[in-house]
């Protein structure tokens, strides 16, 4: 049940643009053993799969929940809604910070989390804005379009996997993130259409979801190919490769703040401050729990 709860935060992770379905497997303490499992998988299928399962339920809850209404919750509440997204990012430290002791300190490990840091936050200036609201194939009718879908599927899922690298933003620099979004938001419209009757309208909407086979047959893919590399980092190199996941999560920090708070600020300066001070240490706390199973 904990791990399905740690899934749906996943899963919404996913839906927003700057967050990172990556990051918060790290926020949540999955991210070394989903690497472990997804690369061992083919090796004992049956013991990984009863680990991977109750994730992969919650993270497509968490994407089905969160498709209209996290977008609608962000920006009808932006102040308190992303101040309690940095208040998970920030939960995190206890946990990096044990993962960065695992290696004596050396002044040259401070240039990882340099790279962390610049790495994310210059893919995050590639995405436009306009690139939410943009749906470039509305329904699967060519080969051509689930080959694009495979493509996107196999690169933002690939990149996803390294930890602070949001697929949001990925599929938003090759102007996908409209289409697939649009392609899942229409599930819930199949679903609805299939209980009132509505055969004609549960068709349509069938058509745009199903641009999701070929994208998750690419996800797949990419998830596989990225998650051995990151194993091989993690066993031979993990204290240095959380060196840099410090500088990812400082990023993301301040894409959240760049791009849910200032944009969203007030005139005044109490209520708001006091507003987000308690939305981030409603994060924190909700990170530090999760990161204690017992």
């Amino acid at each position: 049940m904990l791990n399905f709860i740690k899934g749906i935060l996943i899963g919404v992770a996913l839906v927003i643009p700057g967050l990172s379905g990556s990051i918060f497997a790290v926020v949540v303490g999955l991210y070394d053993q989903l690497i472990e499992a997804v690369s061992e998988l083919r090796r004992e299928p049956r013991r990984h799969l009863l680990f991977l399962l109750p994730i992969a339920a919650g993270a497509v809850l968490g994407v089905l929940l969160s498709t209209k209404l996290t977008l609608v919750v962000t920006a009808r509440w932006p102040l308190a809604s992303y101040a309690f997204f940095i208040g998970l990012m920030l939960g995190a430290a206890p946990f990096i910070r044990r993962k960065m002791a695992l290696v004596r300190w050396r002044p040259q490990y401070l240039l990882l989390t340099v790279l962390g840091f610049g790495v994310i936050y210059g893919l995050a200036q590639l995405g436009g804005a306009s690139s939410t609201e943009l749906v470039t194939i509305a329904r699967l009718s060519r080969i051509q379009d689930a080959g694009m879908m495979a493509f996107a599927g196999l690169f933002s899922v690939s990149l996803m996997a390294i930890p602070g690298v949001s697929g949001a933003i990925m599929l938003m620099v090759i102007n996908q993130y409209g289409t697939v979004y649009n392609a899942v938001s229409q599930l819930g419209d199949a679903a609805r259409a299939l209980l009132r009757g509505n055969w004609a309208a549960m068709g349509t909407a069938l058509q745009s979801s199903a641009l999701l086979i070929p994208f998750m047959v690419g996800a797949l893919i990419g998830l596989l190919a990225i998650a051995k590399l990151m194993r091989w980092l993690l066993h031979r190199f993990e204290g240095q490769v959380y060196y840099a996941v410090c500088g990812v999560v400082l990023a993301a920090v301040v894409i959240l703040i760049q791009t849910g708070l200032t944009p969203h600020w007030p005139s005044g300066w109490l209520a708001p401050i006091a507003l987000c001070l308690i939305s981030a240490g409603v994060g924190i706390a909700a990170t530090l729990v999760l990161d204690k199973p017992e």
